[in-house]
């Protein structure tokens, strides 16, 4: 196998692993077992584990921002748009660890620096253009301001993943994540945007996102 290959195969099977289990508990030899090879074929490729965390979550944020593009490029309207985002972002997080944002934050700086930066910026700049333009359509409340609902919306994705506030033994992190959605929605939506999300929640199949 090429080289590139070899790099290309050690980050899917790193990334399957660190979302299954969270990051902190995968050492580099769990991830040399899993994909058959040896550590020193995983060192040939990387410094350390907090250089192949950094790489692994990078292809993430890379991909979520493709993935991104592509709801609202297929998407009609700002409504159809979250809806489509929020069926995602269950379907995701059927297979993702609720310490896996616990575990960058605490462990590995520079990714979770990337990831804040990601989410702080990029995300927060399309959530706002999301509700301006459901504000111009009529499907958002005027009196919102989107700025602070966006850094808003951003907290509470983080929120869910919280140990102490939702054990995983008590909840599910999809079920989580998808309430909170709603919730935010639903506080934002004009009466013709209710119905509209309602709608397209009921058609929505979505591949899935992640988040």
């Amino acid at each position: 196998m090429e080289e590139q290959g070899v790099k290309e195969k050690i980050l899917k099977g790193a990334e399957e692993l660190f979302m299954r289990y969270g990051v902190r508990s995968i050492s580099m030899d769990d991830i040399a077992r899993h994909l058959m090879v040896s550590k020193k074929t995983l060192y040939q490729h990387f410094v350390d584990k907090d250089e192949l965390v950094m790489m692994v979550s990078r292809n993430h944020l890379q991909r979520n921002k493709s993935e991104f593009e592509g709801i609202w490029e297929a998407s009609k309207n700002p409504i159809e748009e979250l809806a489509r985002i929020s069926a995602c972002m269950r379907a995701n997080m059927e297979t993702m660890n609720p310490t896996l944002l616990f575990d960058l934050q605490k462990f590995h700086p520079k990714a979770w620096g990337e990831w804040i930066e990601f989410k702080n910026k990029y995300i927060r700049e399309n959530v706002v253009r999301n509700l301006l333009k459901g504000i111009e359509d009529g499907y958002i409340r005027a009196d919102i301001n989107p700025e602070i609902m966006a850094a808003m919306r951003i907290e509470l994705v983080q929120l869910a993943f919280n140990n102490e506030i939702f054990p995983p033994s008590q909840y599910k992190l999809p079920e989580v994540q998808e309430q909170i959605f709603d919730h935010f929605v639903y506080g934002l939506v004009t009466e013709k945007g209710k119905k509209l999300y309602q709608k397209c929640k009921t058609l929505n199949t979505q591949p899935a996102l992640t988040i």
